[in-house]
């Protein structure tokens, strides 16, 4: 297996199945271990009895939410930043300045987005079912956004959600 992850922080839980996910990659079962919804007190809590780092934290990462402290923490720890929900489920692409950067660069909305998470650093995972929408998500490797343009759309940020907050969830 390429990528194991605890999906959510819960508390009193955590810790213990790090610990499992520690055992199978020392056994070389697994290449890399991860979380996935992290806070950094959360990422604190687990790296002060752990033996080994998490390697990812997913979270959900797209304009409208850019967790810029939870990211900057995980750059400074060596940990990958992974995107999920990036495109807000479908909620940015309908966003006038997101077109209007778009057709600049002659890219749909959702391949500017895309973009923007691979400047940024962050891993990203768009979903979709639609075989064109898949090929289209892959074609983000033939332009750079301006540096202008990356600004604009950092300053999207509304710290809102689409998905559970890792603070408050309850499942």
């Amino acid at each position: 297996m390429d990528l194991y992850l605890i999906h959510w922080p819960v508390e009193g839980k955590f810790k213990e199945a790090w610990r499992a996910l520690e055992t199978i990659y020392k056994e070389g079962r697994v290449k890399a271990i991860g979380v996935s919804n992290f806070h950094i007190h959360h990422l604190e809590e687990l790296m002060k009895d752990s033996e080994v780092k998490p390697m990812v934290n997913q979270v959900e990462y797209h304009p409208r939410l850019t967790q810029r402290e939870l990211q900057a923490f995980c750059k400074n720890q060596g940990i990958q930043f992974e995107a999920w929900s990036p495109l807000m489920q479908g909620q940015l692409l309908d966003n006038l300045v997101l077109k209007e950067i778009a057709d600049k660069y002659r890219k749909s909305i959702a391949q500017v987005i895309l973009r923007w998470d691979l400047q940024n650093g962050v891993v990203t995972i768009p979903k979709s079912t639609k075989e064109h929408r898949i090929v289209e998500n892959a074609s983000v490797f033939d332009f750079e956004i301006t540096k202008e343009d990356m600004e604009r759309m950092d300053g999207f940020n509304q710290n809102l959600r689409v998905g559970p907050d890792p603070d408050n969830f309850d499942f």
